[in-house]
């Protein structure tokens, strides 16, 4: 009796998982279809090129569906995003997110630092100078994601997007790892001047504002590196 309705259990979650992956697939594929005015930014697979828009591929469903809601209830400002988002009901957002999140993010190239770091009035730095500098800073983005800045008050990045930057799917916390390090810079920039909430108690506005300019780009260069 036990072996019979032991089969019959499994019967019943291999019919259900099956049901739910096919329900996954049909909603990514039609997800695609919707997708498609949003690949002049994010890119055709949600893997965009362009460094100042982010990248959608492998994000959580749940965190791509609350930004396009946010867009659309005026949660959050953009000339861009806003139109496209009110024209999309509750449905389409889901299976917008379920395409992007079932895509792979694609890794960055070894990153450099722009020539807009350099003094005009100084010697110009050797290759080997850059590197080095290019390594102290990711260093010191690496320790400040994994450790924070106690004497500033910064809490490390880790608590709440991951050792590996994989976010915090249940929490709808983002995935950041292989993400652009020039969207992520303005990212933390606009928390920090209050531009991308209006919510002074919010938790990205509480940490970014503690950040120095250093910080900022020190930590983005590092996650974008993280795959």
């Amino acid at each position: 009796m036990i072996k019979k309705l032991l089969t019959v259990s499994i019967s019943l979650a291999l019919v259900t998982s099956t049901g739910f992956a096919y329900a996954q697939g049909k909603s990514s594929s039609v997800g695609k279809e919707k997708a498609a005015s949003c690949a002049g930014c994010h890119g055709e697979d949600g893997n965009s090129m362009m460094p100042g828009f982010p990248k959608l591929a492998g994000q959580h469903q749940a965190y791509l569906v609350k930004q396009l809601q946010a867009f659309k209830g005026g949660l959050r400002n953009s000339a861009m995003m806003a139109p496209l988002a009110m024209s999309l009901d509750d449905k389409s957002m889901e299976e917008i997110a379920a395409y992007y999140s079932a895509n792979r993010i694609s890794p960055n190239p070894a990153p450099v630092l722009p020539a807009s770091d350099e003094d005009d009035d100084a010697p110009a730095k050797t290759d080997e100078q850059k590197k080095a500098e290019l390594a102290d800073l990711i260093d010191q983005g690496s320790d400040l994601y994994r450790n924070g800045n106690i004497s500033r008050e910064v809490s490390a990045c880790v608590a709440c997007h991951g050792p590996y930057a994989e976010g915090n799917k249940p929490a709808a916390y983002p995935s950041l790892h292989s993400q652009h390090a020039d969207y992520l810079i303005k990212t933390l920039t606009d928390f920090k001047n209050g531009l991308r909430t209006n919510n002074r108690e919010n938790m990205m506005y509480m940490i970014a504002k503690k950040m120095t300019d250093e910080d900022i780009k020190a930590v983005s260069y590092y996650i974008s590196t993280m795959k």
